[in-house]
């Protein structure tokens, strides 16, 4: 059985419609690496709703997304650099999905004055069954025929043969 190992991502991006699909596929790619399959859409449903509206509402649209893992709950992180982007009015029904969908969510302000929405999902780690070689099998068809057991070999004749260098075939 695979172990669950904490684990963490961190990506920076600049925000735009286009943009929001590439980070959904990236996110995504890590949750599948992590065995963590069954929150791919959760996750990334939750953070692309956010993006979209960090996208949509904010003047600064330099975003930074991070997960963390470890071993029980999935936190997934986007923190947008717009002091002026109120996640009470601008993000309300972001907010509202990510309370219906996860298991836990919330809002900070960084030391800079930055906003910070996480939200968490409870899972176990994929548990994926050990790949152990088995022993060989007795064939029950019937084999190839033997092969024949002996080949003729030539060899060149010595002084007592009839033709003084006559190739003679002989059975061993």
């Amino acid at each position: 059985m695979k172990t669950a190992v904490p684990c963490y991502y961190h990506l920076d991006v600049e925000v735009s419609p286009e943009r929001v699909r590439q980070v959904r596929r990236i996110l995504a790619a890590h949750l599948r690496f992590w065995d963590l399959e069954n929150l791919v859409e959760p996750v990334c449903g939750g953070a692309e709703m956010l993006l979209r509206a960090i996208d949509e509402h904010a003047s600064d649209k330099n975003t930074s997304i991070e997960m963390w893992w470890n071993r029980q709950h999935l936190i997934t992180a986007v923190g947008g650099n717009d002091h002026a982007l109120r996640p009470d009015q601008d993000l309300r029904s972001c907010l509202q999905h990510l309370a219906a969908t996860s298991d836990g969510w919330g809002c900070c302000a960084t030391e800079t004055g930055a906003r910070v929405i996480w939200f968490s999902q409870r899972a176990r780690a994929g548990e994926r069954i050990p790949l152990v070689p088995t022993a060989p099998e007795p064939i029950t068809q019937e084999g190839l025929e033997v092969p024949r057991e002996v080949m003729p070999i030539a060899r060149l004749a010595g002084p007592a043969s009839t033709a003084g260098g006559v190739l003679v075939e002989e059975a061993q």
